[in-house]
């Protein structure tokens, strides 16, 4: 699909994921491309397609990873592998 992460970006992604406490999450490809569908698109999550799962999966682990600065965290670290960042903490 045109936002989903492809086989390259998702195999970069996927290291700075968190490991699940309890089991492997299965979804977890889908759940992001979930939330990268919203961000890029801007839609509500109510209205995002059904090929991603329910709506509210992704809503919670994106607002749970957020309230654990995981976001956060990522985005460091792949700004601090760019050449091209702007990102002084390297």
């Amino acid at each position: 699909m045109r936002f989903d992460l492809s086989d390259e970006e998702w195999s970069v992604l996927e290291p700075l994921m968190p490991k699940s406490r309890k089991s492997a999450r299965p979804h977890d490809w889908r759940i992001i491309n979930a939330i990268v569908y919203v961000l890029r698109t801007g839609i509500p999550w109510r209205d995002l397609p059904e090929r991603y799962g329910p709506y509210i999966s992704a809503y919670n682990r994106f607002n749970r990873r957020a309230r654990r600065g995981v976001w956060k965290r990522i985005f460091d670290a792949l700004a601090a592998k760019s050449r091209d960042s702007l990102y002084l903490d390297r």
